[in-house]
């Protein structure tokens, strides 16, 4: 038996209520009114089944910048999945009107965006192509960074297609 999932993340951020409220805009996080702490908001993903996914904490708004993969070691960021590709499109659209999408990219087997909070933490929203729908070209994808051509992924699995690597449409 082992680890199997990761089941939530802690940032520390200068103001907890303006950084919850993003995530409640981007990606429908909803505020957990039972885990109270002042100074700290506790989230829940809509679909989620974890008694909070996203912890933060308020530090002020004197604090720097971290500087991870710039001058330090630190975590560089997590991955959010998303079910569809419509949910992925979505959330695209969302990040761009809050002016906080950063990048997309196809990576063969997944196809990401990149995007930042209030304070400037990054983080990957990703769709993941069903095991049973990935072809050679694919897999050979995964060595490269490529452009994330939205609409075309669109054409090819539609939008309601799950997400997925290991998981098959027909379980």
């Amino acid at each position: 038996m082992g680890v199997h999932r990761l089941n939530h993340a802690v940032l520390y951020v200068r103001d907890a209520d303006r950084t919850a409220t993003f995530y409640e805009q981007v990606f429908d996080f909803r505020r957990d009114p039972l885990l109270v702490i002042p100074g700290a908001v506790f989230m829940t993903a809509p679909d989620s089944t974890n008694d909070h996914d996203l912890g933060l904490f308020s530090i002020g708004e004197h604090a720097s910048a971290s500087p991870a993969g710039r001058s330090a070691v630190g975590l560089y960021h997590l991955a959010w999945e998303v079910d569809t590709l419509a949910d992925l499109q979505r959330i695209a659209q969302r990040l761009q009107d809050a002016g906080a999408l950063k990048g997309a990219s196809d990576h063969g087997t997944t196809k990401s965006l990149y995007g930042v909070d209030p304070d400037g933490i990054e983080f990957e929203v990703v769709w993941l192509i069903p095991a049973e729908d990935i072809t050679d070209a694919d897999r050979q994808a995964r060595t490269r960074i490529g452009r994330l051509d939205l609409p075309r992924e669109l054409a090819r699995f539609g939008t309601d297609t799950p997400s997925g690597v290991g998981v098959s449409r027909s379980a």
